[in-house]
């Protein structure tokens, strides 16, 4: 569980920083238009920090971590996807603002970044529908590493 309030306290100090980045480059660039750096803030705050306080909270319910592959899955797969889409939209809000053009390789690597983020999604619900059907029925640990090796 330290993991995740680990996790979440690094989403909130990079969400900040990114709006702080994004009001202090606009300022000095004299940019009025949009960019995709005025959502990013807005992106790590909620996909980052606020998601994985929730993750937290269903943690101490229903104890995800339990299903250590599937939840070790999860969780690497959705940082690691943020991670790219956020930097994906930092350098194309930045290049928007510098009034240069973003190539190709910008909208595949935010593409990519959704894919993972997807994928971290959907085996997250999986893990949590499996330790909600799990809670139904008391079981000890060896149970849960028992179903796990099969």
């Amino acid at each position: 569980m330290k993991t995740l309030v680990n996790t979440a306290h690094i989403y909130m100090i990079i969400g900040l920083i990114s709006g702080l980045y994004y009001r202090e480059i606009t300022k000095i660039e004299h940019f009025t238009g949009q960019t995709q750096l005025g959502v990013v803030h807005t992106h790590v705050l909620a996909l980052g920090m606020l998601f994985f306080l929730i993750v937290l909270a269903l943690e101490k319910q229903f104890t995800l971590s339990a299903r250590k592959s599937l939840y070790g899955w999860f969780f690497w797969l959705y940082n690691i996807g943020l991670a790219v889409t956020v930097a994906a939209m930092t350098l194309h809000g930045t290049l928007t603002v510098l009034g240069k053009t973003s190539g190709e390789a910008i909208a595949l690597g935010a593409g990519v970044g959704h894919i993972l983020l997807t994928a971290g999604l959907i085996l997250f619900f999986i893990a949590l529908g499996k330790s909600i059907d799990d809670s139904r029925t008391p079981r000890t640990a060896a149970v849960f590493a028992e179903q796990e090796a099969a």
